[in-house]
């Protein structure tokens, strides 16, 4: 799994907050601070993985040591980052095109029920290791949950999202295909779950899947972290 990680993780979303160190933000009480508030939420909608076959978590978890998403951008404090692997690697070739990497234009589907209220389809792919700063979600899709959860699926291939804003979807339904859009320097998934539909507003919250296998064990219910293998039952 050691190398898994090290071979990924240098073509995957990152964040400039991983230079700021969060150590003081962590310390609070009383539930002040959104960390000790939602730590221990349970998700209220039945969540399963977007994908098909197996995936390997490169970021997620609920600190800065396991998930890089920990430090304060707010929304996406227990994101996740995934990459689709086969036979202990993310790639095939030498890596210098988006196709090289087995998540690249895989199916990617509605985590839970709920609504589909934003979406953007039209963002180019990058080139591996090159970042669009300007489009950073890329190619995306919001879904409300209506619940007060609202999950957020970035990075999407251009132009393979097959739902609309207005659409009701279901927990498996695909949504559309994975890609290298937006703030991404290789082809993955970035999924998070947050309180509103904003992100200026929204804080990220923990999110607990169904029925799935970690590392091959099954799983009743359960939250993915770094250096994981999964894929859904």
């Amino acid at each position: 799994m050691k190398y898994i990680k090290s071979a990924v993780y240098v073509f995957i979303f990152t964040s400039s907050f991983l230079l700021i160190s969060c150590a003081d933000m962590l310390m609070g009480d009383e539930g002040k601070y959104d960390e000790e508030v939602y730590l221990n939420y349970k998700t209220k909608t039945v969540l399963e993985l977007p994908f098909e076959d197996d995936w390997y978590i490169v970021a997620g978890g609920k600190s800065l040591e396991k998930n890089h998403h920990f430090a304060p951008v707010r929304h996406q404090r227990y994101a996740l980052d995934m990459v689709s692997i086969i036979n202990r690697s993310n790639k095939t070739g030498d890596g210098t095109k988006n196709e090289d990497y087995y998540c690249f234009g895989k199916r990617l589907n509605a985590p839970g029920d709920g609504k589909i209220i934003a979406m953007e389809n039209a963002i180019e792919d990058n080139v591996p290791g090159i970042k669009n700063s300007k489009k950073a979600l890329g190619n995306y899709v919001v879904i409300d949950h209506l619940n007060g959860e609202y999950s957020f699926m970035l990075h999407f291939k251009k132009n393979s999202i097959i739902v609309a804003v207005g659409d009701t979807v279901i927990r498996g339904q695909q949504v559309g295909l994975a890609g290298n859009s937006g703030y991404s320097t290789g082809p993955h998934l970035h999924y998070h779950l947050q309180t509103t539909p904003s992100l200026e507003t929204g804080v990220g919250i923990p999110m607990q899947f169904i029925n799935y296998y970690t590392d091959d064990v099954f799983t009743e219910r359960g939250e993915p972290t770094t250096g994981q293998t999964v894929r859904k039952k």
